[in-house]
């Protein structure tokens, strides 16, 4: 799960933190506390590969602003973590740095893209880390390997000095193995930044100071179309339904608006803006792409300047729409993240079947719709399938909503305990 090791300045940040511990005062609740974040971050004078051959002796001569804050409150960042190359594939294989594996089976995907975020997170070899979603990329995870994972509300959270794959829908945001550690680093990541002038003005409010509210009369809304259609594992959601309806809040059944036209729009979205990213790379340099990727973006130049405008157009109504139809009923609505648990390395492999275009589109259609509105998400973990593979729902917000799907999110993880559990040596 790690691409480099930062050794030496790692030990010697932790000596400066005992240091500074012993001294006292503490700096901040992550003052001297390992973490390693997803090789997308640049950080001045390392390499940032991106997972990537093209990218492979890249040397950025700035550091992310979200790695800065954590820097800033003592966190130690021991090195970088594997990927999808690009960010590009759902699944979390790495043509050029071997693939992640699952923690809980070494057999099965971590998830992708952020999957060394999550493998090294649920292996308890670091505490936390960061990852990017644009269709999935830290929900899928997280539900995979037994996390939590925030997709915050687009442009909540800085994304300067991050390689992009579709500028008008990656987010940042942490992985973790609970929830109170979730709201820990994205209290410290979200905000303005000068840095970032798409960056989101919108004052950040303590998100782990509201944790312990509860969720008593909480209106959970559970989608009747789309979303649970094509889910394998329903028992595990279906009882994390009845745990939050112990906990006083009242799941509401409900349809929601066309979530498989938001997906259609998302892939538009996506392809275009990333294809326009690697354009000049796609025409220099297409051999040091893997199959998968160069594939996937030589997709997005199929697609017309019509198809995006008009993609890019009907985000601001559709969101409306689905605010006023979703959120005037209910304050968060409940979903999977996947239809069952992680599935095994070689079945997701690129070419493995001639549906495979089918299988990886399967994997990101209950979480991309999320990403094509700008919705704030949290994966929570939720149980085991039959074979020990962890499982997870995820709880979608309005725009904003960070607080209050935190306070969910935790109200479960203190009346259940999969979140305590760990893979196997």
């Amino acid at each position: 799960c790690f691409l480099s090791l930062n050794a030496e300045a790692a030990l010697e940040a932790a000596k400066r933190a005992d240091a500074e511990l012993a001294r006292g005062p503490v700096r901040s609740p992550i003052h001297g506390v390992p973490l390693a974040h997803k090789d997308l971050f640049y950080r001045d004078g390392r390499v940032a590969s991106c997972g990537s051959a093209i990218r492979r002796d890249f040397v950025p001569a700035t550091t992310a602003s979200v790695l800065e804050r954590l820097d800033a409150l003592g966190a130690i960042d021991l090195g970088t973590l594997n990927m999808s190359e690009f960010a590009l594939g759902p699944a979390g294989h790495n043509a050029h740095f071997g693939d992640c594996r699952n923690p809980w089976n070494p057999e099965r995907i971590a998830g992708g893209s952020s999957s060394g975020s999550a493998a090294a997170t649920a292996a308890r070899l670091i505490y936390g880390a960061l990852g990017s979603d644009t269709a999935g990329s830290i929900r899928l995870p997280a539900a995979c390997c037994g996390l939590v994972g925030l997709k915050p509300t687009h442009t909540r959270v800085s994304r300067h000095g991050v390689m992009p794959l579709s500028f008008s829908l990656d987010c940042v945001g942490p992985l973790t193995r609970t929830v109170r550690d979730c709201a820990r680093l994205a209290g410290i990541i979200a905000g303005a930044d000068v840095a970032d002038p798409t960056c989101s003005l919108e004052p950040v409010p303590d998100y782990e100071a509201g944790l312990n509210t509860g969720v008593k009369g909480l209106r959970i809304g559970v989608p009747a179309n789309y979303f649970y259609d094509e889910v394998t594992e329903k028992s595990a959601l279906e009882q994390s339904l009845e745990v939050y309806r112990s906990l006083g809040a009242e799941p509401v059944p409900m349809e929601v608006p066309e979530p498989a036209r938001l997906n259609d729009l998302a892939a538009i979205v996506q392809g275009a803006e990333a294809a326009t990213i690697h354009a000049r790379w796609m025409r220099t340099r297409p051999e040091d792409y893997s199959a998968e990727v160069r594939g996937r973006l030589e997709a997005g130049y199929h697609l017309s300047a019509t198809q995006y405008l008009e993609a890019s157009r009907l985000r601001a109504p559709l969101l409306r729409e689905f605010v006023k139809s979703v959120f005037e009923r209910v304050d968060i609505f409940h979903a999977p993240v996947m239809a069952g648990a992680a599935p095994g390395l070689d079945e997701t492999r690129f070419g493995a079947a001639p549906d495979f275009p089918a299988l990886i589109a399967a994997m990101i259609r209950c979480t991309r719709p999320i990403s094509y509105l700008g919705l704030p998400a949290l994966s929570v973990p939720c149980g085991f399938s039959a074979d020990g593979m962890p499982l997870g729902f995820q709880l979608v917000g309005p725009p904003f909503s960070e607080a209050l799907l935190l306070r969910a999110g935790h109200a479960y993880q203190q009346a259940t305990d999969w979140h305590e559990a760990a893979p196997p040596d």
